[in-house]
Parts: C-alpha cells; sequence; structure tokens
C-alpha cells in the first residue's frame, strides 16, 4: 500500500505538537504570554467526541470558567501538551486521540473506551 502525505500535512496554520495532539487556532492570542508548567490556568472549553460530535462537556453551560494547573497530570495529556502551545486570549481546537485522552478506560460513561477528543478551548488567563 503506497503511503500518501498529503493527508497527514498539517495545514499552516495548525501547530503539530505531537502524535497525540493537534492543536488548530481559531482565533489568535496575544502571541507572548504562553503557559509554563505548574501555573494555573483559567479555561473555557467544550469538549466533544471526534467519532460523531456529541458533546460530553462544557464550562460554557456552566457559566464557570475551569481553572487547572497545568503539565502536572490534573487533566489529560492532550491538554497538558496543547494547551502550553497556546497564548492568552487564544481560541484553539485540540484533536485528541485516545492514548492523550481518556485510553482504553473511558471516562465517566460519557466518554468511550479507545475515543478520539475534540475540544474548543480557549485559554482566558494565566493566575
Amino acid at each position: 500500500e503506497e503511503f500518501d502525505s498529503s493527508e497527514h500535512t498539517p495545514s499552516p496554520r495548525t501547530k503539530r505538537v505531537s502524535m497525540g495532539v493537534e492543536v488548530q487556532t481559531l482565533t489568535p492570542g496575544d502571541g507572548k504570554s504562553y503557559p509554563k508548567q505548574g501555573q494555573m490556568l483559567e479555561m473555557h472549553y467544550r469538549g466533544t467526541l471526534a467519532s460523531n460530535g456529541e458533546e460530553f462537556d462544557s464550562s460554557h453551560k456552566r457559566n464557570k470558567p475551569f481553572q487547572f494547573k497545568i503539565g502536572v497530570g490534573q487533566v489529560i495529556r492532550g491538554w497538558d501538551e496543547g494547551v502550553m502551545k497556546m497564548s492568552v486570549g487564544e481560541k484553539a481546537k485540540l484533536i485528541i486521540t485516545s492514548d492523550f485522552g481518556y485510553g482504553s478506560q473511558g471516562a465517566g460513561g460519557v466518554i468511550p473506551p479507545n475515543a478520539d477528543l475534540i475540544f474548543e478551548v480557549q485559554l482566558l488567563k494565566i493566575l
């Protein structure tokens, strides 16, 4: 089988982070304030299953941004790696393969095993 590299070439607006997460900028941030490991961040997000677009979680529905410490394993690996590539104010789409998401366990009855995930996220501030 011939390898077609065209479908694996990221578009110019896509920052390819690693195997497990792809960051697509929707709205650029300030381009200078990037999170560092261990910092507390405030974000809005909406999570959907890549397979069918079904929403499984949204901070917007709670009207309350999500706060967490980056780079220390408090969140899935796709977030730890992907969000560190975003600057403050940036809105992005994180496309996360299951190994950088919830893996073979899935999560909370809403995320099936081995599910690829799509998060639309906005980095509101570094606290």
